[in-house]
């Protein structure tokens, strides 16, 4: 069996909103939406990998809150794990500044107006819920 390795996604929250972000590379996820994240490098845990890749991918400072139940397969040998995250305070907003080329931020009625990528469905429906909840 190979090595699973895991890419950590961000159900990024802030005020009742969720992060979506718009792939611009490659070619075959171009235009589709997923939650921002990426790889979790040797030696780093998920909740770090998140923090960093957000830092990258988007030049927000950010904060892993709790894991969302389950993972989804990708291409192999990758698997997504997601967190829900929130802004730290003194946070920048989120710039799409790799491999996106849009974000927006959703409120909960507004999920499911992007296509989002088949492999974050699941992930999206949990953290839709989260902002169902929060929006009560």
């Amino acid at each position: 069996m190979t090595e699973r390795i895991v890419v950590v996604g961000a159900a990024l929250l802030d005020g009742g909103r969720l992060l979506a972000a718009r792939r611009s590379a490659p070619p075959d996820l171009a235009g589709r939406w997923e939650l921002p994240g990426g790889k979790v490098e040797a030696g780093e845990t998920p909740e770090a990998a998140l923090v960093r890749e957000l830092r990258e991918e988007l030049g927000v400072e950010t904060e892993a809150l709790e894991r969302i139940p389950g993972e989804w397969p990708l291409r192999p040998p990758y698997v997504l794990q997601v967190w829900t995250a929130r802004l730290r305070p003194g946070s920048g907003d989120p710039k799409p500044l790799q491999d996106h080329d849009e974000l927006r931020w959703l409120t909960a009625p507004e999920v499911w107006d992007v296509p989002w990528l088949d492999q974050d469905v699941p992930a999206v429906r949990e953290a839709s819920a989260r902002l169902d909840a929060r929006a009560r």
